[in-house]
C-alpha cells in the first residue's frame, strides 16, 4: 500500500523541528468541524473529523476522471446545510451502490456515498474551507481492482463510529 503525507497547507517540511512537528499533528485525532462545500457555494456542509485526516486516491474510472481525493466519515459526522439538497443531483453506475452527488449549477462533487462506505459520507478534501485541516496523509486505493483494493485496505473502518470528543 503506497501513501504520501502532505502537511496541509503546508509544503512537504525540510528540517528536523517542522518534521517532529508534523509526525505530532499525523497523531492528531480530535474531532473539529470542517465547513465546506462546491464552487458556486450553493451546496454547504459541514463535518465532524479530525485536524489530520487519511484521504484516499481512488484510480477507478470516475475518480480518475475527476481527480477526486476524498476522506471517509459516518454520516452522522456530516450535515448538509440551508437549502443544499435543492442544488444536488445524483450519478450512479455498476453497481450503483456509491452515489456521487454533485452541484447542478456548478458540477463540483464535493462529498458523496462511497461504494467502500456506503455507510458513511466521502469528503472532497479540497472542498473543505482554508483554516481547520492541519495536514492529509494520502493513501492509494486500485479502483481499477475494487474487490482486491478493499480486501487490502482499512478504507471500510473509516466511516466506524468512533468516540473521539469534538474540541
Amino acid at each position: 500500500m503506497q501513501s504520501s503525507l502532505i502537511p496541509y497547507p503546508l509544503t512537504r517540511p525540510n528540517n528536523l523541528a517542522s518534521i517532529i512537528l508534523w509526525e505530532c499533528l499525523e497523531m492528531d485525532s480530535e474531532k473539529v468541524v470542517h465547513n465546506g462545500g462546491c464552487h458556486c457555494r450553493r451546496v454547504r456542509w459541514r463535518v465532524e473529523a479530525p485536524r489530520s485526516v487519511v484521504v484516499w486516491k481512488c484510480n477507478c474510472s470516475d475518480c480518475n476522471m475527476r481527480g477526486n481525493t476524498h476522506f471517509v466519515v459516518p454520516a452522522t459526522s456530516f450535515e448538509l446545510l440551508g437549502e443544499s439538497n435543492e442544488f444536488l443531483t445524483i450519478y450512479t453506475f455498476g453497481t450503483h451502490t456509491a452515489k456521487h452527488t454533485f452541484c447542478k449549477v456548478c458540477g463540483i462533487t464535493s462529498f458523496y456515498t462511497p461504494r467502500s462506505n456506503p455507510d458513511g459520507i466521502a469528503v472532497s478534501v479540497w472542498c473543505v474551507d482554508p483554516g481547520t485541516l492541519a495536514h492529509i496523509e494520502i493513501r492509494h486505493f486500485d479502483g481499477r481492482n475494487w474487490e482486491r483494493s478493499y480486501g487490502q485496505t482499512s478504507i471500510s473502518s473509516f466511516s466506524q463510529v468512533k468516540n473521539d470528543k469534538l474540541e
